[in-house]
């Protein structure tokens, strides 16, 4: 059925991270398609959900039967009120709140043939064979695109008809080929010259190509699609330009992507004849398996008049008999039935599992996308996915049919598959959730329908200093319109209680990372069972996998990029720590002292001018706000460390800014201390002549020697630093900025002929000291913040003109590689990758990521696993692939006689009365035999052996608090705090040993 024009305007800022994934005649397409969805039990409602979020023109819902007990464990948009009523009326309504632009009906009646004709997609969830069946052949012979989803248990299948000749438009998600132009000549034939670096691109001859943003030869852009012909010399040939404009600057080719036709069997002939989407012969033997499976279970459904019954020996042996008796399959003449995973399968499959519905959901709504859209491949033509791993290997822990009997009550659906005693478990768990966006919607979600804390003595937690905005209505489940502006915590947590009013979820507001360990500290942390990270940031997934490794909690981790996702498990002494994917290896934080001193790449000034853009705009203004808040004097402010954090930021925050030029002021003080100041001073540290004791040379290898800058206003990335600074400086302040760039240059020539006073150095902070007249000198100046607004906290990419945002950490980063003679890469991929405030995202993706996360939940919470009932998984629905592998067990390392993991600490209590450090270092040479030669506390350094005769006196009588607060300020804080963590270096280590950290435990 074709698609007409576009009679409505597309929403762009609501879907401003979808539009990036599908593109805008894709979105079209899904704005005008009309789709009937049969079957409203949890895979339908998940089907029903994404479609409604992504935008479809109208839904139409047909299931007139009655909500029953078992549906409420994975159908969201039901509840207990709505028990005995059809699940399609009842699921209407909250379908038609998620997106006032979508048009929801009911159907009602019988599915007929014409009834058909008026929808481009039929889903089918759920359903019978016989109905499969007859709607396939329908929608086969009128062209119209057939989707069928079936979950049962922990097994689910996705089937895709498309008609004999389906052509996909744009295939993959990559994107195209499209290089910068150099050059256009005017003539006949015309001759486009690529940038020096874009010439081995792999154009070839007959290439369809479009042309966009080129100055003055205007006519090409927008054109039609155009063959070129490659020159020897890699320039491209194209159509005649010789009436057009001359050519000027800039532009870029795109490379049409081509496309492809795919031809479907219908459902009857693909019964018999199933092609299986799958990675290697051994995945395809099993889904051919669980292809005869699924026809066994309808045909035990046909015979019985019901579904077998849960955990029942004797219902599973029936259907192992109808399943070899189906006969092999002509892809499978000589592989035997797998009988012991079809037993498995009919036990386990009178449940239905929220984590299942989520990720078959997801599949086949996009699915049902790439119907609409014609925008990449369909399945060809049966998934299945199964995820029998979530039993317990021991037979022995197996349910039993008494355990998994039915009780009418919300979870029956799960209790069918675990029981009813892994249901108490699950509602004892205590998890902490970070991050109350896309992912974490879904999450909290899937834990409401789990039942997980959902007892007396369980609970969830959930975190996130973040405020809903428009643009998150297309894929946060949880939010609605009249939500904008609220906390995304506050308000995910009141719709979670909503979903299941047995759970009582807490919702917190300040973020969770190094600034807030006095709010989120042992205590809290101690009642807590799990970590779920939501996150958006490899440093938020990293800060929280270190968490969880001082705690030794298991850490489940989710994250998406378009039609890509990925979930993965980590699991104390069991599984390998968090350590990110190998592809975003530059998202690893590298050691603060390269970052900070010794930067030897382009990610690294990055990484250096993201935290920079931490550390003068968001921190400050947070930690001055938190001291406004918590008393009027020092003295008074206990257990928030004001004293180190208030010392790190005098630099930034030493004068409270009233106008405009003090903003611009502050900005050009703040480009001399970066980039001349503290270059200065580091090669005053270490001079170009510098060597080591072995003669070699200091500045060497990756240690590149610095120069320091010049301020020159004439240099773009100069100017850019200042302009995004001082604005940004002034959004902090809640002062107005300015645009007007000509009024900024000429006071800039002002300032540097009076020679404004530079920002006060904080090179050395990490050596503050709480001497009495640092604190007196502290005082007055908060006294200023004090009497003052609040500050502004800025996130990067989440306030207004944030533009700005990435137009500082560019210059920043672009500056500092200017000091180390860094190359920048010439097209700033990279920067664009790290730094680009629309990240791309599709509710599909997230659903199913954390529906990924559910299975694994169930691992984690029940018997202890060994690491190969673990799965980390990598899914892209654009590509059709789904690819589990287990999680590496811990790595051991080894020194002398000790062996540890990064999961595994030393432990020394600290006593009564406390012992000393001289006390400290005889203990760990008696009892490890390790002979320390250094030790720190952070950054600050404790002990070295190399310290002189003097200091060694000094230090090794006293207690290890003492000394910790002697030399960093830190206050002892029993309540919050009840392990001080030390690094320690021994004698005879080699350069690649990484002790355990040192728990000195104060209680």
């Amino acid at each position: 059925m074709a698609v007409k024009e576009s009679s409505q305007r597309l929403d762009r800022e609501l879907y401003s991270r979808q539009l990036p994934v599908l593109g805008l005649p894709a979105m079209q397409r899904i704005q005008e398609a009309k789709v009937l969805l049969s079957g409203l039990q949890g895979l339908g409602a998940e089907v029903a959900k994404n479609l409604v979020l992504m935008g479809v023109g109208s839904l139409t819902l047909h299931d007139p039967q009655p909500t029953c007990w078992s549906d409420l464990a994975a159908q969201f948009l039901l509840s207990e009120k709505d028990l005995g009523k059809s699940r399609a009326e009842a699921s209407q309504k909250h379908l038609a709140q998620l997106n006032e632009a979508v048009q929801v009906f009911v159907h009602a009646s019988d599915i007929t043939e014409d009834l058909l004709l008026k929808f481009q997609v039929v889903v089918l969830t759920s359903s019978k064979l016989e109905d499969q069946l007859t709607m396939g052949a329908l929608c086969h012979k009128h062209g119209v695109c057939f989707i069928m989803a079936d979950t049962r248990g922990l097994v689910g299948q996705v089937f895709s008809d498309f008609g004999d000749e389906f052509v996909v438009n744009d295939p993959t998600e990559t994107e195209p080929l499209s290089p910068d132009i150099q050059h256009i000549t005017q003539c006949s034939p015309d001759i486009l010259t690529l940038r020096e670096e874009d010439k081995e691109l792999s154009f070839c001859d007959g290439d369809l190509v479009t042309f966009s943003g080129i100055e003055d030869m205007v006519e090409l852009n927008g054109c039609p699609s155009q063959p070129i012909h490659v020159q020897k010399d890699r320039s491209l040939e194209v159509e005649d330009t010789s009436t057009f404009s001359p050519y000027l600057c800039g532009g870029t080719v795109t490379k049409d992507k081509g496309s492809e036709t795919v031809r479907h069997k219908p459902l009857d002939r693909a019964l018999l004849e199933p092609c299986v989407v799958a990675s290697n012969a051994c995945e395809v033997r099993r889904a051919l398996c669980l292809h005869q499976a699924f026809r066994a279970l309808h045909e035990f459904q046909h015979l019985y008049g019901r579904p077998l019954q849960p955990w029942d020996p004797v219902d599973a042996e029936i259907m192992v008999t109808l399943a070899r008796n189906l006969g092999p399959l002509k892809e499978a003449e000589e592989e035997p039935l797998d009988e012991a995973l079809v037993r498995m399968v009919a036990l386990s499959s009178a449940g239905v599992l929220s984590p299942m519905a989520a990720i078959l959901g997801a599949v086949a709504a996009q699915e049902v996308v790439k119907a609409i859209s014609k925008k990449f491949m369909p399945l060809d033509q049966w998934l299945y996915f199964d995820a029998l791993d979530c039993l317990p290997e021991d037979e022995k822990f197996l349910p039993n049919p008494e355990d998994c009997a039915l009780k009418d009550w919300r979870y029956d659906g799960q209790i069918a598959v675990f029981g009813a005693g892994f249901q108490e478990t699950l509602s004892c768990q205590r998890y902490l959730l970070v991050g109350a966006g896309a992912i974490g919607c879904e999450l909290l979600k899937g834990f409401a329908l789990m039942g997980l804390g959902a007892g007396t003595s369980g609970s969830v937690t959930v975190v996130d200093m973040d405020h809903i905005e428009y643009s998150n209505l297309s894929r946060q489940f949880l939010f609605r319109p009249w939500d904008i502006g609220k906390s995304k915590a506050e308000v995910a947590a009141a719709a979670t209680q909503d979903l299941n009013p047995d759970l009582e979820v807490t919702a917190y507001t300040r973020i969770l990372d190094h600034t807030t360990e006095d709010i989120y500290a042992d205590n809290f942390f101690s009642h807590v069972d799990g970590v779920v990270a939501a996150v958006d940031t490899f440093k938020a997934r990293y800060y929280l996998s270190a968490r969880c490794i001082h705690y030794l909690k298991p850490l489940l981790e989710a994250g998406t990029l378009g039609t890509k996702g990925s979930a993965s498990v980590f699991v104390p002494h069991v599984t390998e720590v968090y350590k990110g994917p190998v592809e975003a290896s530059e998202g690893a934080p590298a050691p603060v002292c390269t970052l900070r001193y010794f930067p030897g790449t382009y990610e690294h000034t990055l990484q250096w001018a993201q935290n920079e853009f931490e550390e003068l705009f968001r921190l400050p203004a947070e930690t001055i706000n938190r001291y406004q808040q918590a008393a009027t004097s020092l003295e008074d402010v206990s257990g928030l460390q004001m004293l180190t954090s208030l010392q790190l930021l005098l630099g930034v925050l030493r004068v409270r800014p009233q106008t405009w030029q003090d903003c611009v002021e502050w900005a050009l003080g703040h480009w001399r201390l970066r980039f001349c100041d503290d270059i200065i001073r580091l090669l005053r540290l270490f001079p170009p002549y510098k060597v080591h004791e072995d003669g070699a040379p200091f500045w060497s290898g990756p240690k590149q020697c610095p120069q320091p800058l010049e301020f020159d206003i004439s240099q773009d990335m100069h100017f850019l630093y200042i302009l995004a600074a001082a604005n940004l400086y002034a959004q902090m302040h809640g002062l107005p900025g300015s645009l007007d760039q000509p009024a900024l240059r000429v006071l800039l020539k002002l300032l540097l002929q009076t020679d404004p006073p530079h920002v006060a150095s904080i090179f050395h902070r990490e050596t503050a000291k709480s001497d009495p007249e640092q604190l007196k000198e502290l005082q007055e100046s908060l006294e200023v913040w004090t009497k003052g607004p609040a500050l502004k906290p800025l996130v990067f990419g989440k306030n207004e003109d944030s533009h700005f945002h990435v137009d500082f950490v560019r210059a920043a980063a672009s500056l500092r590689s200017q000091n180390y003679g860094i190359s920048e890469p010439a097209d700033y991929a990279q920067s664009k990758r790290i730094m680009s405030q629309i990240i791309p995202a599709i509710a599909t993706t997230t659903a199913a990521v954390a529906g990924l996360l559910g299975l694994e939940m169930y691992k984690v919470v029940g018997s202890p696993r060994p690491v190969g009932a673990f799965r980390h998984t990598y899914l892209d629905l654009a590509g059709n692939r789904l690819e589990r592998s287990v999680p590496s067990a811990p790595a051991i390392q080894n020194f002398h006689h000790l062996q540890w993991t990064h999961w595994d600490r030393l432990k020394v209590h600290a006593g009564h009365p406390e012992m000393t450090l001289e006390s400290l270092l005889a203990h760990l040479q008696e009892h490890h035999g390790l002979k320390v030669t250094m030790l720190l506390y952070d950054n600050a350094l404790l002990y070295s052996a190399q310290d002189s005769a003097e200091c060694q006196a000094q230090r090794l009588p006293l207690r290890v608090t003492e000394l910790v607060q002697q030399v960093t300020g830190w206050v002892p804080e029993p309540e919050r705090q009840r392990v001080l963590v030390l690094e320690l270096s021994c004698e005879g280590e080699e350069d690649d040993t990484a002790f355990p950290p040192l728990h000195y435990e104060l209680l």
